[in-house]
């Protein structure tokens, strides 16, 4: 069965709640499954590595993982209006898929967490763009036809998904979050299996 990937790196539990989230969206579609994949931390160790298998959580991604997905939702939280490191540095590992074409004609969708309402999400999701655009893929935006992008008061934006984890990374999600994300996940799915 073809699946959506949904390649996210948390922290501190948000961003993986989201990811969790595209994932029921993914499976109300039907016909493609929702596989969850995330990225070891970068450490400022050089000697530093991490176990092949994370304590917690998905399973570590591979570019077999990305190189046989039917769509594609990459998440990670903000730093400084950016996607972090681990992010950064699992897709600088990406080029033998570049080269291949791999990725060329699937949709990709972005999502991201902050700890403050300005903290730079919509910037985040668009760094988190470009990577996506140099592969060839598709983006899949989260229409106004959402209605809870007019009501939410924490996160939400049409570029995708977002949270507002608060100063302290404790806040959950809200209820029109959790909707945008299974939202951007069955739309996701939708479009992957349009595309086959």
């Amino acid at each position: 069965m073809s699946y959506i990937l949904i390649l996210y790196y948390s922290r501190y539990g948000a961003t993986r709640e989201m990811a969790r989230q595209i994932a029921r969206g993914v499976e109300q579609a039907g016909g493609i499954e929702a596989r969850l994949r995330t990225v070891p931390a970068v450490s400022s160790v050089c000697e530093a590595t991490e176990e092949g298998i994370p304590d917690e959580g998905a399973p570590y991604a591979s570019l077999a993982d990305l190189e046989q997905c039917a769509g594609l939702a990459l998440g990670s939280p903000t730093r400084f209006g950016n996607m972090a490191a681990a992010m950064k540095y699992f897709l600088d590992g990406t080029s033998p898929l570049w080269l291949s074409g791999a990725l060329i004609g699937k949709p990709g969708a972005l999502f991201t967490s902050s700890s403050s309402m300005h903290g730079g999400q919509e910037s985040t999701l668009l760094s988190m763009m470009l990577p996506l655009l140099h592969h060839g893929m598709l983006i899949t935006c989260l229409p106004y036809s959402e209605t809870e992008l007019l009501h939410t008061q924490s996160g939400g934006t049409p570029y995708g998904p977002s949270h507002l984890a608060g100063t302290d990374s404790k806040l959950p999600l809200s209820d029109e979050e959790k909707s945008l994300c299974r939202a951007l996940g069955l739309r996701l799915a939708d479009i992957a299996k349009k595309l086959a």
